[in-house]
């Protein structure tokens, strides 16, 4: 049974920082692509960062150089350090395994406000 299980939401003040993490299990975790998207209110969900089983990276134009994902193969683990953040970034964050057809987990809110 694939499991995507995200964590570290929460509300913050603009221009802080926040770290969200999805640990993962019935995968073979190493060798699958991740990512995390978003969705806002009222809009559909979008890719906010891409990480390969190799490492390489993909970001949105939106969070470039604010926003880093990385992953820890040993704890079956992707985060998401946020930093700079806007109240445009608001949003429910989900993980997702591209694995088989593809998993996502179950989401964690984001709410930026002062």
């Amino acid at each position: 049974q694939v499991q995507l299980v995200e964590s570290g939401g929460g509300l913050v003040q603009p221009g802080g920082s926040l770290r969200l993490s999805c640990a993962a299990s019935g995968i073979i975790f190493s060798i699958t692509d991740m990512g995390w998207y978003r969705q806002a209110p009222g809009k559909q969900r979008e890719l906010v960062a891409t990480i390969t089983r190799g490492g390489s990276t993909n970001y949105a134009d939106f969070v470039k150089g604010r926003f880093i994902i990385s992953r820890d193969n040993a704890k079956k683990t992707v985060y998401l350090q946020m930093n700079s953040l806007k109240a445009e970034d608001t949003a429910v964050y989900y993980c997702n395994a591209k694995w088989s057809n593809g998993y996502w987990g179950q989401g964690t809110q984001v709410t930026v406000s002062s």
